[in-house]
């Protein structure tokens, strides 16, 4: 699968870079400033913020490995691990399940910076999978005899 690393390892290193600094800012700031967002009913600040830092840092090594699985060759491992870890940017845009964010500017949009790294995870996810799935027209008629 020489295409996935001659073409997919420079765009999803950029993903992953995007991801990690979005989430780092946006998880960061969730932690810190935890009384800002919406709160889940019968959930504690102090709660929520043991479980948004742990959430970052579990998806993050998810993140880790997925890459590492990459660069090893090891590509649907690798999609399935980046997959899950797409997930810390489409957590973000759970906040507005319990309301709307009433943060700065800049905060608020790394909930949309977030869910765009995840999005950028899925497209990428998805080209690499019909790379995966691709049969040449060589190989299909040297079955067919």
């Amino acid at each position: 699968m020489d295409v996935l690393r001659e073409k997919g390892l420079g765009p999803l290193r950029v993903i992953l870079a995007f991801t990690l600094v979005s989430t780092i800012l946006h998880y960061s700031h969730n932690v810190v400033r935890a009384a800002d967002y919406p709160q889940v009913p019968g959930i504690s600040v102090l709660a929520t913020q043991i479980v948004v830092a742990a959430s970052w840092v579990v998806f993050t090594v998810f993140g880790a490995l997925g890459y590492r699985a990459y660069v090893r060759g090891q590509y649907w491992r690798s999609l399935a691990f980046l997959l899950v870890y797409s997930l810390s940017g489409l957590a973000s845009a759970g906040h507005f399940l319990v309301g709307v964010p009433r943060v700065p500017a800049f905060w608020f949009a790394t909930i949309f910076t977030d869910t765009f790294a995840a999005v950028a995870l899925w497209v990428f996810g998805c080209w690499a999978a019909t790379r995966l799935n691709r049969v040449s027209v060589a190989g299909q008629m040297s079955t067919q005899h």
